[in-house]
This record gives C-alpha cells, structure tokens and sequence, in this order.
C-alpha cells in the first residue's frame, strides 16, 4: 500500500495499543502501582495518537477526527490532572469519555470505505492480523510484568515484590 508510512503506521499502533490498554484500566481495582503505571503509558499514546493525528490529512484538509483529537487532548489532561489532585469522580469522567472518543474514531477509521485500514483489511488481512495480535501481547506483557512487580533494590541486588501501595521500606525488613 503506497500511502502507509511511519507517521501512519506509529499512529495506527499507538492507537491499538491504547484500545487494548483501555479495558485492563477500566474493568480492575483502581489506585495502585498497576493502574498508575498503565496509566501513563496509556496517557502518553494517547497523546501521540491525537497529535499525529494532525499530520495526517486527506486532500489537505482536517476532518471531524482532527476535531475530536483536539478535544481529547483536552479531555485526557482534564483527566490527568484531576488524578494528581484526587478529584477521581473528574478523572473516571474524563478518562472514560477519551476512551469513548477513541473506539468511535475507531470504528469509523475501519468501518468507512476508502480510508487506510479497510484497504488494508481487504488486501493484506494477515498482515492487519499479525500487528493487531503484537499489540494485543506488548499490552497483555505489560500488564504481566507490571502484576508480577519484582524489582531489584541497591548494590546487593536484592529483589523486593511489591504488592498493592505499600512502601519499600515495608519489604526491607532488614
């Protein structure tokens, strides 16, 4: 396909892996080192989606998917920083409402004809397949290391399992 480039590509991945992570933050106990951590990384791609999403035109024009990134750049800072301040009820609205943002530009970036994944989808479906699968395992791989949480502390290198929100010294029972 000649007009799939790297801008197009980062941006299609980026934007599956933000699909993925979704669920994992949205369906499971809030407020630990998990969802903080799969937070971030969900937060920085989606910011990546929404800003890419500018440099990617048809005919040189915006379209209402220019508008909704614009929009969920607000939303998803909104959101970022209600966390850091504690105002959860804020945070869930805004981090809910972006995801909703992103599986409506989803559905409509596969779903109507003419656009890059749909040409994709109907002349390489393997290939369509084969990257869809990766990102589905980076996200659940995350997810693993991050709930396995073993972490390496000091010179001695000793491994300390962190379970929940308690604090290192509590492990180190020295």
């Amino acid at each position: 396909m000649d007009h799939w480039n790297v801008l197009l590509v980062s941006h299609v991945i980026a934007a599956l892996f933000v699909l993925g992570i979704g669920p994992f933050q949205i369906l499971r106990r809030r407020r630990d080192r998990i969802h903080r951590t799969m937070g971030y990384l969900w937060v920085a791609a989606m910011y990546y989606v929404c800003i890419s999403s500018f440099w990617i035109v048809t005919a040189g024009h915006f379209t209402w998917l220019h508008g909704l990134s614009a929009f969920t750049i607000v939303t998803v800072t909104l959101g970022l920083v209600s966390a850091i301040r504690g105002n959860i009820p804020s945070h869930f609205g805004n981090m809910i409402g972006s995801y909703i943002g992103i599986a409506v530009a989803f559905v409509f970036a596969v779903a109507v004809p003419g656009r890059a994944i749909p040409q994709l989808l109907a002349e390489d479906p393997g290939t369509a397949a084969y990257v869809a699968g990766l990102v589905a395992l980076s996200v659940v791989v995350v997810f693993v290391s991050l709930k396995r949480g073993v972490r390496t502390v000091g010179a001695g290198a000793v491994a300390v399992r962190r379970t929940g929100d308690r604090t290192l010294s509590h492990f180190l029972r020295v």
